[in-house]
Formats: C-alpha cells, structure tokens, sequence
C-alpha cells in the first residue's frame, strides 16, 4: 500500500469553499462539432446529462462528437441533494425513444456510447424494459459501436437488473457517489450495501464494472479509501473521482475543493486496492473519457 500525507497537513493542497479554484475552470462550448451534436440532440427531441446535469465537460465532449443521452425522460423520482436533474412526478415514458436515441448516436457515427437515465422507482420495471431496448436499437444500426449504460439503483428489483444489463452492452456503471458516511445527507433514498450488492451482481453476471463518487462534500481521505476497498471486493473495475461542484442554491454546498495534486494521490491509491483503471482529476465525470474504460 502506498505510502500518503495526512491530508490535513497539506494546506495548500485544498481550498474551503468561496470562489472556484484556477483549476476548475472549463472553456466555453463552440465550434462546428459541438453545434452538430446540439442539433442532433434538439432534432431527435432526445435528453443528455450533459445538460440536465450541468457537465462542466459538455464543450469539450461535444466538441469531440460525442453525449451522454439520458433516456426515461428529465425528471427523476429521486431528490438527491447533489444533482441538478429535476425531481419529481415523471410524466409516461416514450416508447419510441429506443429507436430515436439510436438514430442519433448512428449519425454522430460515435464509437462507444453512453446511456444513461434518471430513476423510474413508480415504474414496476424501473424502466428496464426500455433500458434493453435501447440498448438492442443501438446495436442494430451501430454494431461497432461499444456501449456504456450507466444504471440508477433498481431497489433490488434484481429481475429488472438482468433485463436492464442483458442487452449487449459492454460496461455497465452504477456510481455510488458519495462515501457511506454521507448518504443520509448526500443520496436520501439510496442505500450504501444495495448499490454495492447491485455492483456485485452486475459483475456476477460478466460485465466489466465500473463506479464513481465525489469529493469536496466533507468527507475524509480514510472515507474514500474505504469506499475503493468495498467496491474492489464488489467486483467493481474501473472507478472515477472527481469534485463536487454545486448546481444551484438549492443543493448541499461545496465543502472543500480538493486539489489536483490529492486526484493524482487517489488514482495511485486507487491503482494499488486492485481497480483495472482509476480516472481522478477534478472535473472528471462518471462519461468522461469512458471510451478509455473498454
């Protein structure tokens, strides 16, 4: 095990919340690639997380020709304090948006996609019937595309994970988010051991695994040695950290931003407890550079 600073003790390497930090800024989205995506997603009438989630890397994502697109809708059952996506009663999902999502993703010609959703809890299936769908539609049109579901918590409808995850796709995500010691504050309806149990499952079943969490919400460094060591002995393979940035007033407050050179000490430590790929920088995202997790 690799050998680390009390965090604590290295003042300069964290700054209390005020203005964001030098290192967190983001260009601004342009260019042609980026308007051709947009246009795609506006013609399609299709949902990304991208934007619903207030990515700070949607410039440079879409400036490369590729999206998260968020299907099931923009409104989630789910209130978690951290997340910009709107809550609420979801109006009836469209049963057309499988073939949508996978036109679009076959015109941007993308060569991994990523899909993901808000949670469905009042759906009998958590929307799973969808999920694979989606899933079957994109690979009909783009069998070379490798694909990337990034699943909500199913509330151990553990029928509805199969279904979701039978599809084809390549990786399959389920980000834990936060630390066990913040999930009352952090993620309300959401169990810490479940969403490992779901991770554990979805590894059981053949899938490369893959889960993330964010810092600056007040956790402790020995928090998120423990959250890597639970999910390694979860089967979980790929793991990306990055920092909480507050979507409005409305939401939990940054606690701290955390400097780049703790990220680079949280991949090397992550490396080490046994994850096959660890990305840690600041703005990183649970989408971003996923092409690389395959």
């Amino acid at each position: 095990m690799i050998e680390l600073p009390i965090i604590s003790e290295l003042p300069s390497t964290t700054q209390k919340k005020s203005k964001k930090p030098d290192w967190l800024r983001v260009k601004l989205p342009i260019g042609e690639d980026y308007r051709k995506v947009r246009s795609l997603v506006d013609e399609y009438k299709l949902h990304t997380i991208c934007q619903s989630g207030n990515c700070p890397n949607m410039g440079e994502c879409w400036g490369a020709g590729t999206a998260t697109f968020m299907i099931l809708g923009n409104v989630c059952t789910r209130s978690c304090s951290f997340c910009a996506v709107k809550t609420g009663r979801p109006p009836e999902y469209d049963e057309d948006e499988p073939r949508r999502v996978a036109e679009a993703i076959f015109l941007m010609g993308v060569k991994h996609a990523v899909i993901t959703s808000v949670n469905r809890d009042e759906l009998r299936d958590r929307g799973a019937e969808i999920w694979h769908q989606t899933v079957v539609k994109v690979k009909e049109l783009s069998p070379e595309t490798t694909i990337e579901t990034l699943i909500p918590d199913v509330k151990a409808s553990w029928d509805a994970l199969e279904t979701m995850i039978s599809a084809g796709q390549e990786v399959v995500s389920h980000n834990m988010e936060t630390v066990q010691e913040l999930y009352r504050k952090v993620r309300p309806q959401a169990r810490y051991e479940r969403s490992l149990e779901q991770i554990s499952r979805t590894k059981a079943y053949g899938k490369r695994t893959k889960s993330g969490i964010m810092v600056g919400l007040g956790e402790t460094k020995d928090q998120v040695y423990k959250i890597m060591d639970d999910l390694v002995a979860h089967g979980c393979d790929v793991f990306t950290i990055g920092q909480y940035l507050q979507p409005t007033k409305m939401h939990i407050e940054v606690a701290e931003f955390i400097h780049p050179d703790i990220f680079a000490i949280y991949k090397e430590e992550g490396l080490s407890r046994g994850f096959m790929y660890v990305e840690s920088s600041p703005l990183v995202r649970s989408s971003y550079h996923a092409e690389r997790h395959l």
